[in-house]
């Protein structure tokens, strides 16, 4: 890669990407059955439902489109029934937001009092993650959970290296299909958000280099943020365990987010958590609270 991503490429697959997952029938459009040609929707059925000319979409879905109205891309979106994250997905690609370069690379460094917090979490795993699904700092437990991030080379500290290229994530993962297509979504949110950013373009393109599963799920086009959810959890110690996680992004910095990990009280997993807090450095490799910067 050339140190960034071609945003008009991006936008031509995502468009078509989303078209070609709709049905007709689910839309009000006939089908014509066996002669179809192409999956999905058709591009002057797309442009029909959207209320546009064939000619103006095409140039859109081609990147080529200049000046397009957030009211074109609204239509768009509710035609092809985008999803909140999708939508956004799709106005960061059309209408990016000016970005100065120094911006995009600029250090990513966790506030002092996050790191205070996360040492006063000290019953549940809580990491902070920031740009290209970066780990930046982490509390004891989450070392305990997920391994001991300190050992590893500081560009290795990375959520979708090491879902897609560290073997024993893929044990620790019960749903690891599902981790790994998550993983992809919420880079792809990012992609869309900073293009042009050289270590994004980077770590795509060793992924997709050593990865069949990521290729395959980055041409999905996904796009999702993150929020919050369940996980099935295979730890080597304590066994499996059902760990609900919450994502809070920072107001401050909206590329940064504090998540937390925690169980249901009283249950199993709840206690293979009180287990590995009273284990400590028994149950990973002594780790003290580290913040990344990267």
């Amino acid at each position: 890669m050339d140190g960034q991503l071609d945003r008009r490429a991006e936008l031509s697959e995502f468009l078509r990407t989303r078209r070609a997952r709709l049905k007709p029938e689910e839309v009000g459009l006939p089908s014509f059955g066996r002669h179809r040609r192409v999956p999905g929707l058709r591009r002057e059925e797309l442009a029909q439902l959207a209320g546009m000319s064939v000619a103006y979409y095409t140039r859109l879905e081609q990147g080529i489109g200049r000046n397009v109205s957030a009211e074109v891309l609204d239509a768009i979106a509710g035609a092809l029934r985008l999803s909140d994250a999708e939508h956004a997905h799709l106005l960061d690609l059309a209408k990016p937001k000016r970005q100065k370069r120094k911006s995009v690379a600029r250090t990513q460094q966790v506030r002092v009092a996050l790191l205070q917090l996360l040492e006063t979490v000290d019953t549940v795993p809580a990491y902070v993650s920031g740009r290209r699904t970066d780990i930046l700092a982490w509390n004891r437990m989450a070392a305990s959970l997920f391994g001991d991030w300190g050992r590893l080379p500081v560009g290795e500290r990375n959520w979708s290296r090491l879902v897609f290229l560290d073997p024993d994530y893929r044990d620790r993962f019960v749903d690891w299909e599902q981790k790994a297509s998550d993983m992809v979504s919420w880079l792809r949110m990012d992609a869309g958000r900073h293009p042009d950013d050289p270590r994004l373009s980077a770590l795509v393109g060793e992924l997709s280099v050593k990865s069949e599963e990521f290729r395959r799920l980055w041409a999905e086009h996904d796009v999702k943020e993150k929020s919050h959810g369940v996980k099935r959890m295979r730890h080597p110690l304590v066994g499996d365990l059902t760990l609900s996680f919450e994502t809070f992004r920072l107001v401050d910095d909206p590329d940064q987010s504090f998540v937390t990990y925690h169980a249901e009280p009283g249950s199993p997993s709840a206690e293979a958590l009180r287990l590995l807090a009273s284990w400590g450095t028994d149950a990973a490799a002594p780790s003290t609270l580290t913040e990344r910067r990267a």
